[in-house]
Formats: structure tokens, C-alpha cells, sequence
């Protein structure tokens, strides 16, 4: 018997969901991606940018359809280049584009999906009633999908991305056509898949609220380049950046009390902007400078500017 030529994938890294190194993809004139590194491993990261950012391409290079013209992609710790079907075998993915069969029912897609991901047809058929349970159209799976509501369909989408259990799932624009109601439903599917189903989510938006509503982690792209990424909860942390309390009373007198308990006060912005500590203790301070100057509190909030605003600043 002949050795089989077959070349395994290497073995996952534990380290990083997703690493690239200095991944550039031109089309044409056109650079979509200009060096983005990254190394990622938040429950769930969302990737921020306005159309052309490049959000989509670089989706499209995680999930293997798109091979880049430089730099390095690993996926699971797979490289992403070399081992697509193994990539794919392990990523969901829903697409932004409404791409649904119309005379399909919800249940004879999912259980499609899930036969084209390798399962047996009786697994395949378990599985589709799971996660049809899961995104709330166990009611409608029997249904004709041209029937379906524009959330209806969003959730069909994103039942097939789950039926074969990834362990990460590429999320594009997943609350696009959506009205108020329909949103919340996305948004609390989005985060349970993380905190409560163990599965890696990249959710790409353009929607600032849906990635802080959801998200651990962000990176932001503009122009084809990486202008911020982070743990959210470092960016709007007020360690670094301290407090801006507002009062009326001595001020002075308030500064004075906080320096006492070895807290960092200047007078700015119409207040007090406290620093040199954790939240907590910085929270714990005012709290007892205030009494002991007897000011009166007015407003209480992180100086300098929000992760809102951070963010909106990075977007452009």
C-alpha cells in the first residue's frame, strides 16, 4: 500500500482564536487590507468599520475563501491559507447577504447544512431541531422560508452557521433589516452564544451599540488598517483616565481631603478630576472626601472621553 500523501493539519494552538501577521489583499488599485495584525482571543471581539473598511475581506480570508497576497493567518491556530477545509469545518458563518432558497422550509435547510458539514442524516436531523430550539423558530421550522419575517430569516441564518457546532462563528452584520424587537432578539441570541453556549463570536457591524452590547473585544478598521483594537472593559476602565465629580461646596476644601487619603485631585472641566487608584477606591474616596468637606455631589463620571467617543473618534 502507497503512504498517503495527506498532510494533517497542525494541532490547535491554545493560545489565540485568531492571529494574523502584516496581512495585506489588494484588488487591483485597490488595497482592502494594508498590514493588519492582530492577535485575538476575547470570548467574543467585534470588528468595527464603515463600508470599505475592509471588514469583509477580511472575513472572507478567516474563512478561507480569500487567499491574501502577503502575511500570515492562523484560525484556531490552523493556518488558515494551507488548511481551509479544515477552517471551515471548525468556523459558522452567516452571511450578510439575504442568500436563503425561498421554497425550502427552515428544518430541511439547517438539516441540509448540517449533511454538507459531515454529519449523518439522523444527527443531521437532532441537530437542526436544536438549534432551530435554540434561535427560537422551533414553532416555524416546518414553514416555507419566503413566509419568514426579515428576523424570521436572520435567525435561519444563523441556525445553519450553528448546526455543526463551530467553535468560532463569523457574524456579518448579523441585525441589518431589523426592527427594534427583532434587534433585542439578535443581540441577546449574539451574547448567549459566548456566555452560555462556550462559542467564539466575531460579530462585524457597523453599528457601534450592537459590538459594545455584545463584544469583550473590538478592532477597528479603517481604510484597510488597524486604528484600535482592545479588551472593551480596558477601554472605558477609569483607573487610567480618573473621575470628573461635579459639586457644589468647597472645592478646594475637597481637593484637600482627597489628597489626604493619597488621591491625585486637579481642578477641570468645571470639577474635580480625581485620580490614582482603582474604581473602586477611587469611588470609595470621594465618597468619604465629600462628607468630610461636606460638599454636595451633583455629577460622577469617567474623565476625559467615553469609549463611545473613543471609538467614534477611531471610526472616522
Amino acid at each position: 500500500m502507497e503512504p498517503s500523501t495527506h498532510i494533517a493539519p497542525p494541532a490547535p494552538s491554545a493560545t489565540r482564536l485568531i492571529a494574523t501577521d502584516r496581512v495585506v489583499k489588494r484588488f487591483g488599485a485597490v488595497t482592502a487590507l494594508d498590514g493588519v495584525t492582530l492577535a485575538l482571543d476575547a470570548a467574543a471581539t467585534g470588528l468595527l468599520g464603515v463600508n470599505g473598511a475592509g471588514k469583509s475581506t477580511l472575513m472572507r480570508i478567516l474563512l478561507g475563501l480569500v487567499r491574501p497576497d502577503a502575511g500570515r493567518v492562523e484560525v484556531l491556530g490552523v493556518d488558515a491559507a494551507r488548511h481551509r477545509a479544515e477552517v471551515r469545518r471548525r468556523l459558522g458563518y452567516m452571511p450578510e447577504r439575504d442568500c436563503l432558497p425561498l421554497e425550502m422550509t427552515a428544518r430541511d435547510l439547517v438539516v441540509h447544512m448540517a449533511e454538507l458539514r459531515g454529519l449523518p442524516r439522523r444527527a443531521a436531523v437532532l441537530r437542526a431541531s436544536e438549534v432551530l430550539f435554540q434561535v427560537g423558530l422551533e414553532e416555524e421550522r416546518s414553514r416555507l422560508i419566503r413566509t419568514f419575517s426579515t428576523g424570521m430569516r436572520q435567525r435561519t441564518k444563523l441556525a445553519q452557521a450553528l448546526v455543526h457546532s463551530p467553535e468560532l462563528v463569523v457574524l456579518d452584520e448579523p441585525t441589518n433589516g431589523l426592527d427594534p424587537s427583532g434587534r433585542e432578539e439578535m443581540l441577546s441570541l449574539v451574547r448567549r452564544l459566548s456566555s452560555e453556549l462556550g462559542i467564539a463570536v466575531m460579530l462585524s457591524s457597523h453599528v457601534l451599540e450592537d459590538v459594545t452590547r455584545t463584544c469583550d473585544a473590538v478592532v477597528v478598521l479603517r481604510e484597510g488598517r488597524v486604528v484600535t483594537s482592545g479588551r472593551l472593559d480596558a477601554m472605558e476602565g477609569v483607573a487610567d483616565r480618573g473621575l470628573l465629580v461635579r459639586a457644589t461646596g468647597d472645592l478646594d476644601r475637597f481637593a484637600a481631603a482627597l489628597g489626604a487619603r493619597g488621591l491625585a485631585a486637579s481642578r477641570g472641566d468645571g470639577g474635580v478630576v480625581v485620580a490614582g487608584a482603582p474604581e473602586d477606591a477611587l469611588l470609595d474616596g470621594v465618597r468619604d472626601a465629600a462628607a468630610e468637606s461636606g460638599i454636595a455631589l451633583r455629577e460622577l463620571r469617567p474623565a476625559g472621553p467615553t469609549l463611545e467617543d473613543a471609538l467614534v473618534e477611531a471610526l472616522g
